[in-house]
């Protein structure tokens, strides 16, 4: 049997919501470059459809950073899997996450781009569960806040499935 999944938010509305993103970003940053970090796996059909909409000019850098492994819960400890290929040292930085949740990952992740010295570092989250917060994380773009409940699609995954659903939906695992 498959695992059941609710929609929480259609495809219409994730993209309205990522026009209204793009559009801010590009009201924020009007005249100069940004640089997104997009991070792999779940936030890179999030940060491509983003970069769509953002009309400035747009530079991407992966990385990869993991708490979760195939489980529902982050583990707590965070692991840098990959690493930026350029420096961002001087640069206009916007990391693209999908979801932030406890805040652990992204609160470490910030503390070690900060060390790198960019221009400026924001962040810009898909998805906001702050319920699950144990570690205040400021997000200065917010596309969606949500309950705590274990979401896939458009990018999300559960043990690596789910990632190309078009929407975004609450997933009752099949046990």
């Amino acid at each position: 049997m498959a695992d059941k999944i609710d929609v929480m938010f259609t495809e219409e509305q994730i993209t309205e919501k990522i026009k209204e993103l793009g559009a801010q970003i590009s009201k924020d940053y009007a005249g100069k470059e940004v640089t997104l970090i997009c991070i792999l796996k779940g936030a890179s059909v999030f940060t491509c459809e983003l970069a769509k909409r953002i009309t400035i000019p747009v530079k991407f850098e992966f990385m990869q950073v993991s708490s979760y492994g195939d489980e529902t819960e982050s583990s707590g400890v965070v692991k840098i899997l990959q690493d930026l290929d350029e420096p961002i040292r001087g640069k206009n930085v916007i990391v693209c996450e999908d979801v932030i949740d406890s805040g652990r990952t992204m609160h470490y992740l910030l503390k070690v781009l900060e060390q790198r010295e960019p221009a400026t570092l924001k962040l810009c989250s898909l998805l906001d569960k702050p319920d699950r917060r144990v570690v205040d994380v400021d997000i200065d773009y917010t596309g969606f806040s949500i309950p705590d409940e274990f979401i896939v699609g458009y990018g999300l995954d559960y043990a690596q499935k789910y990632r190309n659903l078009p929407y975004i939906g609450i997933v009752t695992l099949d046990k």
